[in-house]
């Protein structure tokens, strides 16, 4: 099955590592530990798009494209994980994953097509990694499972010129369900700087698991 991406989605993502897209409505959301985030209030849902802007001071952005690309490593440093695992699904081959929800919410799960491409552009390396909801990938839903079918993500990821990754992160997820506005904007404020510290750790940790491997 052909992936879902053009060229030119590509060429977008990395693009803004040098002229951040903020026009049309883009709000600065938070700025900490050196990351901005910027949302966009999406009408039709009542969520928000987001765009994440920082550097990761002690990671290149080759140990961090493989590190965010690995699923079997993610499922060891990210405790939300509860599944996560590529397979073909009759001649789609997709991702699935499962996310823990803190209870009273339903667990939600995602299947999504993926694609890296390591770029050089004008001397540079750059990484970009897109993602995407396959909702016509044949993958039936969990009892008592909310299936988010609308989530997108692009990152792309150049060296900062010393041994750092500047990053750019886009991102929309729509969870589905009745879940409080708060806790969106929690996980949001909360939980991108966290998992960003996460992967950092993760990064470090990286050669040791691929050694025991």
């Amino acid at each position: 099955m052909a992936l879902q991406f053009t060229e030119e989605d590509f060429q977008e993502a990395w693009r803004e590592l040098d002229e951040p897209q903020l026009d049309g409505g883009w709000e600065l959301f938070t700025e900490t530990m050196g990351v901005k985030i910027y949302r966009l209030y999406d009408k039709e849902t009542g969520l928000y798009e987001y765009k994440v802007f920082g550097v990761l001071t002690t990671c290149t952005p080759e140990l961090c494209a493989d590190v965010y690309m690995d699923l079997a490593y993610r499922k060891q440093w990210d405790g939300y994980v509860k599944e996560l695992y590529e397979k073909d699904f009759d001649g789609h081959t997709a991702i699935y994953w499962e996310v823990k929800y803190p209870f009273p919410l339903s667990n939600r799960d995602y299947v999504y097509v993926r694609e890296r491409r390591d770029l050089t552009v004008d001397g540079r390396k750059i990484s970009v990694i897109l993602a995407r909801s396959s909702t016509q990938t044949p993958c039936a839903e969990k009892s008592g499972v909310l299936r988010v079918k609308d989530y997108k993500q692009s990152v792309a990821m150049e060296s900062d010129g010393a041994c750092g990754t500047k990053v750019f992160m886009n991102y929309f997820d729509n969870p589905g369900g009745m879940i409080p506005t708060w806790l969106v904007n929690w996980a949001a404020k909360s939980g991108v700087p966290a998992f960003l510290t996460d992967m950092q750790k993760a990064c470090s940790n990286y050669k040791n698991h691929c050694q025991k491997k």
